[in-house]
């Protein structure tokens, strides 16, 4: 597959949306949901590497899907139910990371231990 094929492989329509969707809202469902959700730090890594420019126009279709649908109230189980609300999200971030796994490097997850570190401290503080 070369890089041209790379670009029709997807709906760009899609990608734009779920892209506009994840920019106006992943901060603040991340801010809201830490220290509830184990996988924060894959969210936020698979966030980092659809941002990165030099991740391939497929790679970043598939994250920012998964990445909209974590962010969405209405899925197949509510965030808000207790001890479940979130296993639909991670079963989807978890299949999508693992199939673009080697284009989300340890920039992206250093990068997301930082973010999340910080978030952490700003919370405690305040």
């Amino acid at each position: 597959m070369t890089e041209e094929d790379d670009l029709y492989a997807f709906d760009q329509d899609k990608l734009d949306k779920d892209k506009k969707l994840v920019m106006r809202e992943f901060g603040q469902k991340l801010r809201a949901n830490i220290g509830k959700i184990p996988f924060a730090e894959d969210v936020t890594a698979a966030f980092y590497c659809a941002m990165d420019g030099d991740s391939p126009a497929f790679v970043k279709a598939i994250l920012f899907g998964a990445l909209a649908y974590f962010i969405m109230p209405a899925d197949v189980i509510p965030d808000f139910i207790a001890g479940l609300g979130f296993t639909d999200d991670a079963s989807v971030l978890m299949a999508a990371i693992s199939t673009v796994q080697k284009h989300v490097t340890d920039r992206h997850r250093d990068r997301a231990r930082k973010f999340l570190e910080k978030e952490q401290n700003n919370s405690s503080a305040s």
